[in-house]
């Protein structure tokens, strides 16, 4: 949900000059709403805009947006599995997202970039199934959890929305999530369960 004029006001209101001058950097990557907000609080404070200097990509580097998150644990999974298969991945207002989470909404997500002669391979790899395994680094591997009624991988946990790629994140990355309670829910078959060898899962 985009938040509005009212909501953006009142949350750049409540940041300081540092994390308005981040979010400044990162201004053609607003939204129209967000960027109006922005201009009448630096106006408000009696600011002057920072200067924007050019990216220091290569100019002959021509990123294109395979995925859009909302969800920076999702973001950096994706990136994690462009970059196993060897594709250079870069998050767009990642920055932006780690100084303030609710700001995920007025940029329109993150985006996850990859050079534009990598993008048909990205792509493929994106669509696929979250892999049972994945090994990170030398000697850490993943195993994806999975639902132990019905084998689903399409599980959250303490009722949250991210999927699959969100608990690769959160194991994987040490990526901090938001706080929630213990129980696991499949998406596919409604069972519930929680992290103990003596629980059954529940059935919907």
């Amino acid at each position: 949900m985009t938040p509005s004029p009212e909501e953006l006001a009142a949350q750049y209101a409540q940041m300081s000059e540092t994390e308005l001058m981040e979010l400044a950097h990162s201004y053609d990557g607003l939204l129209e709403t967000a960027q109006a907000a922005l201009r009448a609080e630096f106006a408000r404070r009696g600011l002057e805009p920072p200067l924007v200097q050019d990216p220091e990509e290569p100019e002959f580097r021509h990123l294109v947006t395979v995925r859009r998150y909302r969800d920076l644990t999702e973001a950096m999974v994706g990136r994690s599995l462009l970059e196993s298969a060897g594709i250079s991945a870069w998050i767009a207002d990642e920055h932006i997202v780690r100084m303030n989470w609710f700001l995920s909404n007025s940029v329109g997500g993150m985006r996850l970039q990859v050079d534009e002669q990598d993008e048909a391979a990205a792509l493929e790899i994106l669509d696929q199934e979250v892999p049972a395994t994945i090994t990170y680094g030398e000697e850490e591997t993943y195993v994806q959890p999975t639902c132990p009624k019905c084998g689903s991988a399409e599980i959250t946990l303490g009722g949250g929305t991210e999927s699959g790629r969100s608990l690769v994140a959160l194991y994987v990355l040490s990526v901090p999530v938001p706080p929630r309670e213990a129980a696991w829910h499949c998406e596919a078959c409604g069972a519930e369960w929680v992290d103990a060898e003596d629980n059954e899962p529940t059935g919907a």
